[in-house]
This record gives C-alpha cells, sequence and structure tokens, in this order.
C-alpha cells in the first residue's frame, strides 16, 4: 500500500443485487455513475480502494450463484478484496487486521445498500476510533415499507441515514468532498 492513511470502501457493489426483485435500474445507473467517479478520483489522488463482497450460503449472494462479481459496468481495480457474511464490513472478514496493519486512520465509505451494509460499516468502524466519511450520493439502496404500511422512496432513506450518520459517526461528504478531505466536521 502507499502509505496513505485513507482508504476507499466499496461494499457490495456486486451483481447478486441485480437478482433481487426490488432493483431498478435507473435508481442504479445514477449511483454507478457517482460510484465510479469516486473510484475513479480515488485511484487517480493515490487512494488505494478496498473491495467488499457480500457471501452467502445459498442464493443470488452465495459463490456457486456466479453473482458475487464487481457490479457491470463498475470498474475498479481494488487493493485489497475482502468478503463479509455479516453487515459490517468489519466482522469476520479480515478487513480490521488489515486496516490496523496498513495504518489506516480515514475510511470513505461508498456501496451498497444505504442503510444496511455501508451505514452498518460507519458505525462500526466509528465506534473503532476511525475517522469516517459518508458519500451518501456514492450509496444506492431501493424503495421499503415499514410495518405500518408506509413505503420510504430510497432518497428519504438515504436522507434519514445521513442525518443519523452526521456528526455522530461520520462526516456527510459528496464524492469531491471526499476526495478532497473536505465535509461537515463531527461534533466532539
Amino acid at each position: 500500500m502507499s502509505g496513505h492513511d485513507t482508504i476507499l470502501l466499496v461494499i457490495d457493489a456486486q451483481e447478486s443485487f441485480r437478482q433481487r426483485d426490488y432493483w431498478d435500474e435507473g435508481l442504479a445507473s445514477a449511483y454507478i455513475g457517482r460510484q465510479q467517479a469516486l473510484i475513479d478520483g480515488a485511484e487517480a489522488s493515490g487512494i488505494p480502494v478496498v473491495q467488499i463482497f457480500h457471501v452467502d450460503g445459498s442464493g443470488p449472494f452465495s459463490e456457486a450463484s456466479g453473482f458475487v462479481r464487481t457490479l457491470a459496468p463498475l470498474r475498479i481495480a481494488p487493493e485489497a478484496i475482502f468478503k463479509k457474511s455479516r453487515h459490517s464490513a468489519l466482522v469476520g472478514s479480515g478487513l480490521d487486521v488489515w486496516l490496523t496493519e496498513n495504518g489506516v486512520r480515514r475510511i470513505i465509505v461508498s456501496g451498497i445498500r444505504t442503510e444496511q451494509c455501508c451505514e452498518t460499516t460507519t458505525r462500526h468502524a466509528s465506534d473503532l476510533g476511525y475517522r469516517v466519511d459518508y458519500v451518501g450520493e456514492a450509496t444506492l439502496t431501493f424503495p421499503m415499507t415499514d410495518a405500518a404500511g408506509r413505503t420510504w422512496s430510497a432518497g428519504e432513506i438515504r436522507g434519514r441515514t445521513e442525518l443519523v450518520l452526521s456528526g455522530r459517526f461520520a462526516r456527510i461528504v459528496t464524492v469531491d468532498q471526499a476526495l478532497a478531505g473536505r465535509g461537515e466536521q463531527l461534533a466532539a
């Protein structure tokens, strides 16, 4: 690794999601553009890119399915790849050890799904003492219906996630701010 204390995490940007009935190519298109811009910018800035894949024992997230591969048309040449079976990329994947061994202090979070693996990894990393930049525009989620029958749009879910993370667990940043190291400061 380049001695950089910052890495970009690309969480679960994998073909497995295209196999789900909630997949929405329209939502995915905007995400893919922002995710690629973040990957390209990180690589140009010398920020190592780390790719995370979610793996289950069966279904489209199983390695046997053939869908545990980079979401097309994303182009990524990761410094390291880790596989996880939990929501946090820091549980059982070996990522936590790798971060320590490589002197990482700041993590830029992106990927799929906004309110699940991206949010959980953000909270976990913050609790472990990492500085975390959460790039909401480079995350993807899909509408969900709550127990009361209200359907939340992807935008509402992203807004809620950014609200609860901001100033507590992460700086909420745009792609450009993440690459420049700027964003909302965490509350003391």
